[in-house]
């Protein structure tokens, strides 16, 4: 690799490095070409705080005719630019991934001309690795806002996976940062995606032969703390994008203010990533626990609890939910017991059927007995009773980092359990 290959890597792989929306593959391809791809999803490398670094992540071109206000890569910013060919992008994908270094790709680029002439020339660079090199690893795409219905085909039945940022959650706070986009222009693309995707298994049914179209769905972004809405607006606008079966992600990135001379951005050093673990916590509630956004947060409640989790947040605010019997109670009031996790509620539904669970028997399960035995009854306890005044106490036991122990004993005796 020459130094001028070198120098529009380094470039463009920084440019690439503040969209996160990455996600494993959802298809299964055989390994007639290069590299292969299984639903189970390639082997990822993840930073501390979660991102995948497996893939390459890179931009096309950092070049933008767009003046977005929180971007590195905006018009006005005078950064150092640069941009590949599609052949040259193809070419440093095959090499890398012949070096063993990744084994997928993750494009992505600032609009440059107009939104289909950026869109040709990523999807240039997927046919020549598919067709060129036969190359069958997981390939996530971005989708150009305001690009061709035509084109999002024509990328969908190439790429694993396709993303369209939101970025910023409301209309108006969207006009005030990039006055060039409006969610109009973004939900277009993800409406034919989603659309596409349905359409492409009916299409299955018929006839097995037919390529998938992004098998493994679509994902957006949503920057957190660039602008004033609420964890309650942001998760409100969540829940909709997961209303489309095709929408598999929903990522949050906290505000990173790399533009802190514009005066439309809030003054900050940086968004506490507590908030955005607590969205992502949140997210995995509305996925997988059956919650909804107003049990989460609300009027009173609008933003997420940043010493607790949202689980166990919710689990003080209602205690008239509790105790839970896991020896009696159904599967779904087990599953909302902070400390109790989907596969260890399927298994004391399963357990209890064989005999009664006690305390160790839900510890060799794997329930956090640290937290749920605030909120369950078994075998072992006759009644167990948890009055108002103790949510201080579990909220003192239980947050991250905990309080001093000194500060826990002053009420404990607020937590009234009889054996």
């Amino acid at each position: 690799m020459n130094e001028k290959m070198i120098t529009k890597l380094e470039i463009l792989a920084e440019s690439a490095k503040y969209d996160i929306s990455c996600s494993s593959s959802g298809a299964s391809r055989g390994n007639k070409g290069i590299s292969s791809a299984h639903k189970s999803g390639i082997c990822h490398t993840f930073t501390a705080d979660g991102r995948c670094v497996s893939l390459l992540k890179i931009m096309l071109t950092n070049y933008c005719m767009f003046d977005c206000a929180y971007c590195i890569n905006r018009q006005s910013n005078d950064i150092p630019r640069a941009g590949f060919t599609p052949r040259e992008l193809a070419d440093l994908t095959i090499e890398f991934y012949r070096r063993n270094y990744i084994e997928g790709l993750f494009i992505s680029s600032g609009i440059v001309r107009s939104p289909d002439h950026t869109m040709e020339r990523m999807i240039r660079v997927v046919t020549i690795l598919r067709n060129e090199y036969g190359f069958n690893g997981y390939i996530h795409m971005k989708a150009i806002p305001g690009a061709s219905n035509e084109l999002i085909n024509q990328a969908g039945l190439l790429v694993d996976r396709m993303s369209v940022n939101l970025e910023i959650p409301t209309e108006e706070n969207l006009k005030l940062l990039a006055p060039d986009k409006d969610h109009q222009s973004i939900y277009q693309p993800m409406r034919q995606i989603h659309q596409n995707v349905l359409e492409n298994i009916e299409d299955r049914k018929k006839f097995r032969t037919a390529p998938k179209f992004v098998p493994a769905g679509q994902s957006t972004q949503v920057i957190i703390g660039a602008t004033d809405e609420s964890d309650k607006q942001i998760l409100q606008l969540t829940a909709k994008l997961y209303k489309r079966p095709s929408m598999k992600r929903v990522y949050y990135s906290g505000f990173i203010p790399v533009n802190s001379y514009d005066k439309r951005l809030p003054v900050v050093q940086d968004v506490p990533r507590v908030r955005e673990n607590r969205l992502y916590q949140a997210d995995w509630l509305l996925r997988f626990y059956d919650f909804n956004v107003d049990e989460i947060v609300n009027d009173q409640y609008p933003d997420l609890d940043l010493s607790v989790d949202p689980k166990l947040a919710w689990a003080i605010r209602n205690p008239q939910f509790f105790p839970v019997d896991v020896n009696r109670d159904s599967y779904q009031k087990i599953l909302r017991v902070p400390g109790i996790g989907v596969k260890s509620a399927k298994l004391i539904v399963m357990a209890r059927r064989h005999r009664k669970l006690t305390f160790d028997a839900l510890k060799r399960i794997g329930v956090v007995l640290k937290r749920a035995k605030f909120f369950v009854v078994c075998h072992e306890m006759r009644k167990f009773k948890l009055l108002d005044s103790s949510a201080e106490y579990i909220r003192l036991s239980l947050q991250d980092p905990p309080l001093l122990e000194d500060k826990q004993d002053n009420i404990s005796q607020q937590l009234v359990m009889e054996w």
